[in-house]
């Protein structure tokens, strides 16, 4: 069977909660707190979306996009926020799946852009989205609150 990506639905939740796992875990992020109303927020699609690749009724991987409204755009842009796949579902092309299937939604929603921040410890994934036609613009700067 092939790789086939969808929009997240509330009975993905606690897979979703795995796969985040696994990427806080990789990020070395102290939040691992996983908040269902978040999670019901972003499925609803109306600030941002969830993307699920799954096989064979397994989730192997899932990304997670932002719609954020900005001046400088007379309109809004897209911000990936999570990117995950499931170690053993390596070189599927789940990751490349879920890119396009993002970057599709983002264009049909009518971004402008489309962003994403590379890690200290993501540094490693640059030739991955650069293969997608993203390019280093820039450093970050982040204050908590």
């Amino acid at each position: 069977m092939s790789v086939n990506v969808r929009l997240g639905k509330s009975e993905d939740q606690i897979r979703c909660s795995e796969l985040l796992d696994v990427l806080t875990e990789a990020t070395s992020e102290q939040n691992k707190i996983f908040d269902s109303d978040t999670f019901s927020k972003l499925i609803s699609n109306e600030r941002g979306c969830l993307v699920i690749a799954e096989e064979n009724g397994i989730i192997l991987g899932m990304a997670s996009i932002s719609f954020n409204l900005a001046l400088r755009y007379n309109g809004e842009y897209c911000q990936l926020e999570e990117l995950v796949v499931d170690q053993d579902a390596r070189g599927k092309n789940v990751g490349g799946l879920l890119i396009e299937e993002t970057l599709r939604l983002a264009k049909k929603r009518g971004c402008k852009e489309f962003g994403l921040y590379l890690l200290e410890s993501t540094k490693h994934n640059q030739p991955f989205y650069e293969k997608y036609g993203f390019v280093i613009i820039g450093e970050e700067m982040r204050q908590s609150l």
